[in-house]
């Protein structure tokens, strides 16, 4: 499933989006390719605090979970693959609101890169930079998204 316009776009209503974001689930792909390099997992800052993340986002109405998460992958780093339908696991994420902060819970999903767009629609609202195992795991905060990401490079040694 493609999904090319933003659910921001796509006139969920305000009430729609206050219970998803009341329920505190979000989906996340984590992209990654083999390269010469080795194995690579690619990474986007957050808009407020700059950290390193994944791409993720809110459920879009009318898709699936890992539909959901690839459609962030592009919204937010220009990348199109294959993805993986079953989570890979999840990391507690504090999402920043005007006034609060909202703890999410981020169902992450694996995602094989085989197109990287030029231009994305949040291109210039964030960094997305691939980065070798190791440095992927040094650059994330929270230690549940590290252990995904080993997860993922051990799943794939052995394949």
């Amino acid at each position: 499933m493609r999904l090319e316009h933003s659910h921001k776009s796509l006139g969920t209503p305000a009430h729609a989006i206050a219970a998803r974001e009341a329920a505190g689930v979000q989906y996340g792909a984590l992209p990654w390719r083999i390269t010469e390099r080795g194995f690579e997992i690619l990474l986007v800052t957050t808009r407020h605090s700059g950290q390193w993340i994944v791409p993720k986002g809110w459920p879009i109405d009318g898709a699936s979970p890992h539909a959901s998460a690839e459609h962030e992958a592009l919204e937010e780093a220009g990348v199109l693959g294959e993805i993986g339908e079953t989570a890979i696991g999840a990391f507690r994420h504090n999402k920043k609101r005007k006034n609060t902060t909202l703890r999410c819970d981020v169902r992450v999903y694996p995602l094989r890169v085989t197109h990287q767009r030029a231009d994305w629609p949040e291109k210039s609202e964030r960094r997305a930079r691939w980065f070798r195992l190791s440095d992927a795991r040094a650059a994330v905060r929270s230690s549940e998204l590290k252990a995904i990401i080993e997860s993922l490079a051990a799943t794939l040694r052995r394949h």
